[in-house]
């Protein structure tokens, strides 16, 4: 991981960033002809300006004296990222951020584009020393910017990074067992505790559906609840977070077609991720708060016992379900978490699954679907944050059209509506299993990608981790 240093004092003969005001170029502490270059490249309407003293690099960033909005955020993320590629083509190990800019925001984030682009998940190859990146290390330089902001900003971004090493496991480590032993990890790491219940556990609770699902394979299911408390909390009930925790997906008999798209199927796992990393970056800084994690798991097979289509299952709350899909799985294990969640009486709940391919189709993979029965300002705040962190969402309805669709002939509910609209009917299945405040994250979208998209890097992308952390601190800041 990169780390991402608080430097109190300047450090000189080092390459280096300042952002500076775009209209305050003279003020910069530069030779006539240094600022002159900048100014024309101002003129050309350059965001990057680079300034190169043999294999010292040092770059300028003019910013404009505005808000600074999401869109502008997610710009000093990016370009931090740029700066990123170009150090580590010249094989630099370091640079420090300078700011001529009143705001220590700024700073942050370059220091978190750069950090989160150069992460690489190396573990499986040989040659990892030859593969790795050389740079390590971002000092950052800022009267406006504290310690612990930095200690804040190092414990987001290692644990988004958390749950991209645990979305980019391959099935052969990343056993539902597996993640449950990652997840008590985390919890000892972070400070938090963590419950994980065994297929035992889980039968005497009668959760048929993450029982059903597991009924094909040869690795038992577990049940894993995590739970931080701070010690002067301001929410008097706790939020709960429920992730998604197939961690491999074939579609069981449904078996997904050929060619392409069981390929990816390891990040079935990625709310799963998302709510652990959440959850470690929480308590690793101490926010206060009470926080609940849920994580149900297995993987999703054809084979042993597998559950067949037209089977009817029963939910730990009693309710029937007739099996129309196995590949409809993911509400199936949701299901029973949400039932479980009830017991907390909380004051919200927030799922996050990779749940259907028709919240892909219908926004693309730029942003997540978004549904639920929180008040319509809790649902503003979430979105918010989403722009905030450039991890957007969209909200759908939930008319009640759309549960007509799920329910079936012989049993209380069948798990496959309609042939339209299905990620909001699989969120209307889901609401069946509520009686408290809740929403609904379909990060089927933007959960993985075939290919880098700046500092987003390729394979899991840890979404989920940074919109819940700033959506709870803002909703419990001062």
């Amino acid at each position: 991981m990169t780390e991402i240093k608080y430097a109190k004092s300047p450090l000189l003969n080092m390459s280096s960033i300042t952002l500076f005001y775009d209209d305050a170029a003279t003020k910069l502490d530069l030779e006539r002809a240094q600022i002159s270059f900048i100014k024309k490249e101002l003129e050309a309407t350059k965001d990057l300006i680079l300034l190169q003293e043999l294999n010292v690099l040092h770059y300028y960033i003019p910013v404009k004296r505005e808000a600074l909005t999401g869109d502008a955020s997610e710009k000093l993320r990016r370009i931090g990222n740029r700066i990123l590629g170009q150090l580590n083509a010249m094989r630099l190990t370091e640079v420090v951020i300078n700011s001529e800019v009143p705001d220590g925001a700024y700073s942050l984030l370059v220091a978190e584009g750069m950090a989160l682009g150069n992460y690489q998940f190396l573990k499986y190859f040989k040659n990892k020393t030859a593969k790795k990146n050389s740079f390590s290390r971002v000092h950052i330089h800022d009267a406006k910017v504290k310690p612990t902001d930095v200690a804040e900003l190092n414990h987001v971004v290692g644990a988004t990074l958390l749950a991209r090493t645990l979305i980019n496991e391959p099935h052969s480590y990343l056993t539902a067992t597996q993640f449950a032993k990652e997840m008590q990890k985390a919890g000892k790491e972070a400070g938090f505790n963590v419950k994980v219940m065994n297929k035992k556990e889980i039968e005497t609770k009668k959760m048929g559906g993450l029982l059903a699902v597991n009924m094909g394979s040869l690795e038992p299911p577990t049940f894993t609840v995590m739970e931080y408390r701070h010690d002067k909390p301001k929410n008097k009930k706790p939020i709960v977070l429920v992730g998604k925790g197939v961690v491999f997906d074939t579609g069981g008999l449904s078996l997904k077609p050929t060619p392409g798209s069981m390929d990816e199927m390891k990040c079935d796992m990625s709310g799963g991720a998302a709510v652990v990393g959440a959850m470690h970056a929480i308590a690793a800084n101490q926010l206060p708060v009470h926080v609940i994690g849920i994580v149900p798991a297995t993987d999703n097979r054809p084979g042993m016992n597998a559950v067949c289509p037209q089977d009817i299952i029963t939910i730990s709350d009693g309710t029937t379900v007739e099996v129309l899909n196995t590949d409809a799985e993911g509400r199936l294990i949701l299901a029973d978490a949400l039932v479980w969640a009830k017991q907390y009486k909380p004051e919200l709940c927030i799922d996050l699954a990779t749940l259907t391919g028709a919240a892909i189709r219908a926004i693309g993979t730029y942003a997540s679907a978004v549904m639920g029965t929180a008040e319509q300002q809790v649902m503003d705040a979430l979105m918010e944050s989403g722009v905030n962190v450039w991890e957007r969402t969209i909200q759908f309805p939930m008319w009640p059209e759309y549960g007509d669709e799920m329910k079936s002939d012989i049993a209380d509910l069948k798990n496959l509506g309609g042939a339209y609209a299905g990620h909001i009917s699989a969120g209307k299945f889901l609401e069946h299993f509520t009686d408290y405040p809740w929403i609904h994250i379909d990060i089927a979208g933007p959960a993985y990608s075939n290919s880098a998209s700046d500092y987003r890097t390729k394979g899991g992308v840890g979404v989920g981790v940074r919109l819940l952390y700033d959506f709870i601190k803002r909703r419990y800041s001062n």
